[in-house]
């Protein structure tokens, strides 16, 4: 069976229909689901991805997509918000990785999996108690330039307290996307947008203007010059990631080997994770998912770079289907994963159509490594675990692989 596609087209969503699959903490756009950026609605994640309303729920919890549906037509036929109706049912079924889109939402996220988008430049996520926590900045975006970091709590949003709110509402808001969710509606660059922020004991407020920004999920380069390892730093799988990290590898060196940078990914599409896993595997088996408990597999191509030194770099800030491609490559014995255990975002989630417009996507499964590992709630555990200085031991770590100077 062929493996998950992308997002392609939401107005041709047919209700139902497993176009795509996430796993969460997408890019929101913040993301896959799990983590969202202003530049999306996200998970992601999107992502956006990220913690949605339940944020301790149990992760066997799933929305049932049939209650989904129907409290969102009863709702329209009532006059009311079929997807607010929707959003209550999710909440109340304690599935924290489902989530609802308005129609202009949704064409947001779409428009952020391209790369290209207006906002500030702040991934966001649900934290413990509700709360609204910055989980990455763009460099040289707004966000960046006020002092915004990773970590910082956003308390509100122009006024509008973000605590127990929706991941999804706090990042429209950041975007100056109406409550209604319009596309139409959203603010133009150079619109301001006020913060109000927390670090410690210090609270602040700054006040940004939205710009058009282009993501950069893969950067390359070579810190240590033409005789040092290639390192790649992989932000998070939106379109064309995949293809970048395969050009990365064709042009690193046999012998000075690769450090795969994954501390702070979101995650992001399924398909661009196994492309990238593609590049270091002569086929076989990325990871195994279960729909609705029908079991499905997801297999590298033939014709990956296997030779090259390998070492992956990860975080508590490693989510989703950042963690499904370590897991791969720990399980298929192609790297050494080296850092602290990743976040534990193991959950799949489908988009389907609602009566309104708006878009549900629902946890329908969870994926495991090759070696059949569970990864909701678990992780993935380095092979070296290493808090400060991870990079350092990398470096060390891969010489021995072969990867010296």
């Amino acid at each position: 069976m062929s493996g998950p596609c992308s997002y392609d087209r939401p107005r041709r969503i047919r209700r139902g229909a497993a176009l795509t699959l996430f796993l969460a903490g997408v890019l929101a756009t913040g993301a896959v689901t799990g983590t969202w950026s202003d530049e999306a609605a996200g998970a992601a994640g999107r992502i956006a991805p990220d913690g949605k309303a339940q944020a301790h729920a149990p992760a066997s919890a799933f929305a049932d997509r049939k209650a989904v549906e129907r409290a969102a037509s009863e709702a329209v036929e009532d006059g009311k918000s079929g997807s607010q109706a929707a959003a209550d049912v999710v909440s109340r079924s304690g599935d924290r990785w489902s989530t609802i889109y308005t129609p202009g939402q949704f064409e947001d996220f779409q428009e952020q999996l391209g790369g290209a988008y207006v906002g500030v430049g702040l991934w966001v996520r649900q934290a413990d108690g509700g709360r609204i926590e910055v989980s990455r900045v763009q460099s040289g975006s707004p966000a960046a330039r006020a002092g915004i970091a990773r970590g910082d709590r956003l308390r509100a949003v122009d006024g509008h307290p973000t605590l127990d709110t929706p991941v999804t509402e706090v990042v429209s808001r950041l975007r100056g996307v109406a409550p209604d969710g319009s596309r139409a509606s959203a603010a133009a660059a150079g619109t301001p947008v006020s913060l109000d922020l927390q670090r410690g004991a210090r609270h602040w407020t700054a006040t940004v203007h939205r710009t058009r920004l282009r993501s950069r999920n893969v950067v390359t380069d070579h810190p240590d010059g033409v005789r040092g390892p290639t390192r790649v730093k992989v932000a998070a799988f939106a379109k064309g990631t995949g293809k970048a990290v395969r050009r990365a590898v064709r042009d690193a060196s046999p012998r000075h080997g690769m450090l795969l940078d994954l501390r702070g990914n979101t995650g992001g599409l399924v398909t661009e994770a196994v492309t990238t896993a593609s590049a270091f595997l002569d086929g076989g088996l990325v990871a195994t998912y279960d729909v609705r408990g029908s079991q499905r597999a997801l297999y590298a191509e033939r014709g990956g770079n296997t030779r090259v030194p390998l070492v992956v770099l990860v975080d508590g800030g490693t989510m989703s289907a950042a963690e499904l491609l370590a897991g791969a490559l720990q399980d298929r014995g192609r790297a050494v994963v080296i850092g602290s255990p990743t976040f534990g975002k193991g959950s799949v989630q489908m988009p389907s159509t609602l009566p309104d417009g708006s878009v549900a996507e629902l946890t329908v499964g969870h994926y495991r490594t090759p070696a059949g590992r569970t990864v909701d709630d678990a992780g993935i555990t380095p092979d070296l675990a290493v808090g400060h200085g991870a990079e350092k031991r990398a470096r060390t770590v891969l010489s021995g692989l072969g990867g010296g100077a």
